[in-house]
């Protein structure tokens, strides 16, 4: 099956916990905060919502940044991903 947003919903796939600090202590499970970055898997069409015209400015493979507490958490083939508004991203990470 393939996730795909409507409107001007973005889904991303959550980047791996970080297991380590850097100055190199090992973090236990618990101890671990899901990261807020994320790749953009799909990108929603815009268009017009709420009244107002929405152009997406991500595309499919953006690394981004998104709001702690935003969207929706979704299981799919045993693979675990977050369906946002563009509003709730933040920024994009250039490399």
């Amino acid at each position: 099956m393939k996730l795909v947003p409507l409107s001007d919903r973005v889904v991303l796939k959550q980047m791996a916990a970080e297991e380590t600090t850097k100055s190199g202590i090992v973090l236990p499970g618990k101890e671990k905060e899901k990261p807020q970055q994320a790749e953009v898997i799909a990108v929603g069409p815009g268009g017009n919502v709420d009244g107002k015209e929405v152009v997406m400015t991500v595309k499919v493979g953006d690394k981004v940044i998104y709001s702690k507490y935003a969207g929706t958490e979704v299981k799919l083939d045993d693979e675990e991903y977050i369906i946002v508004k563009q509003s709730d991203i933040l920024a994009t990470v250039a490399e």
